[in-house]
């Protein structure tokens, strides 16, 4: 029986994604056709890469609210510095060092003044907002030539190029945090950040790394998400954090920190993913999804509670 239950808490996620895969493909007119399942993968390849690095933030005892911020500033940044030079790359250079600043800068407000990473990313994320404004002038930025659209539109093997790098930034981020010491000391800095000092790990540079790898992370998925509507602009949607907020928890990575895995946060962000489309594809009113989603989220959130209690 514990044995039962424990393959469920590990493998639960998993599991319920294959059952909703096979019951809307069964079900279902037009799940199981290639477009619609490629057009998923694609529409989840920015969830991806934000959301495997988030996964690793939680992972250490903390969180960042500002990634929907780095999200919309890093493609600004971009554009401006391809637009001024003619140069993607160094555009794209520009775009991501932008998002490993921000990081940085949420580090130093975490690990150095100790402020609470939900307040302090809550609140850069106003400021990094504002840096948007600021580069754009508060207007809409195109690209100058069409190389820019190519980052995630260009087809390999029928699949896009967003798909394949939120691939291999999931890869990266699994080997980072399962076969590395750094990984080591993410679960034992998340787990007991005491016990971590004893131990004599840096907990500071550890939670540091993590937010600084998130801003990068969150610049490239920004950057191919601007990529694929081929322009950018300034607002302060919150909206893309949620997402991957959602796809984490739900995944089971523990909100309390030190436990999780980016193989459960992928799992996660397909079942959504087919769930939403799901929605989509039979009509159900959004109303009904935004309480469906709300419950879903809340039940994760309550599971995890519940197994922290039993763990004390």
């Amino acid at each position: 029986m514990n044995k039962a239950l424990e393959f469920s808490k590990k493998h639960g996620i998993a599991i319920i994604t294959i059952v909703i895969f096979i019951l809307l493909a069964l079900t279902t007119e037009g799940f199981f056709t290639e477009r619609n399942l490629r057009n998923i993968l694609d529409q989840q390849s920015t969830i991806l890469i934000a959301a495997s690095f988030m996964t690793i933030v939680i992972i250490s005892g903390n969180f960042d609210i500002s990634v929907s911020a780095i999200f919309v500033v890093s493609p600004l940044f971009t554009l401006f510095v391809e637009n001024a030079t003619g140069n993607l790359f160094l555009g794209v250079l520009a775009g991501i060092s932008i998002g490993l600043c921000m990081g940085a800068f949420n580090a130093i407000v975490v690990t150095y003044f100790k402020v609470n990473s939900f307040i302090a990313t809550l609140a850069t994320s106003f400021m990094f907002f504002g840096l948007g404004y600021l580069i754009s002038d508060r207007s809409l930025m195109r690209p100058a030539g069409e190389a820019y659209q190519q980052i995630a539109r260009t087809k390999i093997f029928d699949i896009t190029s967003a798909a394949w790098l939120s691939l291999i930034v999931v890869i990266i981020a699994s080997i980072l945090l399962t076969r590395t010491r750094f990984g080591r000391n993410v679960f034992a800095t998340g787990g007991n950040q005491e016990a971590a000092r004893l131990a004599g790990i840096n907990v500071a540079r550890v939670q540091a790394t993590t937010f600084i790898l998130l801003g990068g992370a969150a610049a490239l998925a920004g950057i191919v998400s601007s990529s694929r509507s081929i322009s950018a602009q300034p607002s302060d949607d919150f909206s893309f954090v949620f997402a991957v907020l959602t796809a984490v928890i739900v995944g089971g990575t523990s909100i309390a920190g030190g436990k999780g895995a980016i193989w459960r946060t992928v799992a996660a962000a397909f079942f959504l993913a087919f769930m939403s489309n799901g929605f989509n594809l039979n009509q159900v009113d959004p109303l009904w999804q935004r309480i469906i989603l709300g419950l879903v989220i809340v039940i994760a959130v309550a599971i995890d509670s519940w197994s922290q209690r039993k763990n004390v």
